[in-house]
């Protein structure tokens, strides 16, 4: 039926997982980029699978009512976004779709489950505290940006509309210091050359993190950078070297050195404090971080004489916001480093009902366990992978009252409810919660309670 180059016309019906295009023909499934439902485009097929093809858009020959014209001028080359030319309530019933889909696709009971609509922002935009952007050469000149859509090739920009107008300068003067000070990209191809990836972090009061990922120590005039980047930049309160040897697409490796200030920024989640590190993970998204947040709170609906465990705590956050209800939380995290933010957290905050182990979860909880440490409320915000078998198996075995899921993954999320259901829990509700708009990706926090035995 299909061919490569075969040409065809079709109607978009909906959008998947990675903000493809779908469309059918004949009752078979092919995917389109910067396709929209509604659209009726022109296509090149450029792949055929055994239950798909990927075609190419040529043309369009009628325009959805939900596309719009991407704000950004780099938007169909970077992959960071893959959502700008889809408005921006249709993004939101996108997402809350994709949540529904893969909860009916792991067969969880849905009947008597409140799905609420997704949590957007009034302005989507400027909202990241956190960018990578690579570091490469073309034809002799410094270029710096995301990758390319599909590729690990650089798009070169002069700016990006998901992060600080304050953060975009600092990159741009990098790039022209680089020059200035006749540095080198990396090159994966020869091995010469230092520097590989900057990455900026950001505070709400607008304090940034610059770091330099660099291929090995050696980082030529870095003292004469750091000089004109922090005179230039008073936001600029700490600037870090990273050291990633590996020739890898691993944008940091392991070793930090500070070059300037202390290493570190703090920022807040509503009243709370909190340090933040190279390498540590903080939700990049404040504003809608305090909504997804607060909801997690409320679902846990936590009393003074019950214990609360946060698997998978990161440097605290979670954690911290729950101390104040409950009688004493346990945090869980694999990284050291946000262990120790979260214990300086807790100290900075003056908590003192919340302790915290670092190791890996599916190893730490089920020695707590053991040890009759038993929670009445679990919260849970593991990554994209989701909980291991032996979280799952502990939650179940401790039969606590109730677990407040954090996922930033659906198709997990959908996973590790249905084990959890077979295991005495019933789902009660979801709250999707945009929390990287114009992308594929929605954040989600339900709500599960055990049975009734």
């Amino acid at each position: 039926m299909f061919e490569n180059g075969q040409i065809k016309e079709v109607e978009i019906i909906d959008i998947n997982h990675t903000g493809q295009g779908v469309a059918k023909v004949d009752n078979f499934v092919v995917f389109v980029d910067n396709a929209v439902t509604g659209d009726i485009v022109e296509i090149e097929i450029t792949e055929k699978k055994k239950n798909f093809a990927v075609g190419n858009l040529k043309r369009i020959i009628k325009e959805s009512p939900k596309r719009i014209k991407p704000q950004c001028s780099y938007y169909y080359d970077c992959g960071g976004c893959q959502l700008m030319h889809l408005d921006y309530a249709a993004n939101l019933l996108y997402k809350k779709n994709r949540v529904i889909n893969e909860l009916r696709r792991a067969s969880v009971n849905m009947d008597e489950v409140n799905i609420h609509e997704t949590m957007g922002m009034e302005e989507p935009f400027r909202y990241r505290n956190k960018t990578a952007f690579s570091v490469a050469e073309k034809n002799k000149e410094i270029i710096i940006g995301p990758y390319e859509q599909g590729t690990y090739n650089t798009v070169n920009i002069s700016g990006c509309l998901l992060q600080t107008t304050e953060a975009d300068r600092a990159v741009e003067l990098f790039k022209n210091l680089m020059i200035k000070h006749n540095i080198k990209a990396y090159d994966k191809r020869t091995g010469n050359g230092s520097v590989k990836n900057v990455v900026v972090r950001s505070s709400r009061k607008n304090e940034l993190m610059f770091i330099v990922v660099t291929s090995s120590e050696n980082f030529p005039a870095k003292e004469k950078l750091v000089q004109e980047l922090t005179i230039a930049i008073k936001e600029i309160k700490t600037v870090v070297q990273n050291i990633n040897p590996k020739n890898t697409n691993l944008v940091m490796g392991h070793k930090n050195i500070t070059l300037y200030g202390k290493g570190t920024i703090t920022d807040t989640i509503g009243n709370l404090t909190f340090t933040i590190s190279p390498e540590t993970f903080f939700q990049i998204n404040p504003q809608q971080t305090e909504k997804l947040y607060e909801k997690a709170i409320q679902y846990a609906d936590l009393k003074k004489d019950q214990v609360c465990f946060d698997i998978y705590c990161g440097i605290g956050t979670i954690s911290l916001m729950a101390a104040r209800n409950a009688k004493k939380v346990y945090g869980v995290e694999i990284v050291e480093q946000s262990i120790i933010n979260a214990k300086e957290n807790a100290a900075a905050n003056n908590i003192n009902n919340a302790e915290f182990f670092a190791g890996k979860a599916e190893v730490v909880l089920p020695k707590l366990y053991k040890k009759n440490i038993k929670a009445d409320v679990v919260i849970v915000d593991p990554p994209r992978k989701g909980c291991e078998k032996e979280v799952i198996d502990t939650i179940i075995s401790m039969r606590s009252n109730r677990v407040v899921y954090v996922s930033c993954n659906p198709s997990t999320l959908a996973r590790d409810i249905k084990l959890l259901e077979e295991g005495g829990y019933r789902l009660l509700e979801v709250q999707p919660v945009d929390q990287f708009p114009w992308t594929h990706h929605v954040e989600t926090v339900v709500l599960l309670e055990r049975k009734v035995q």
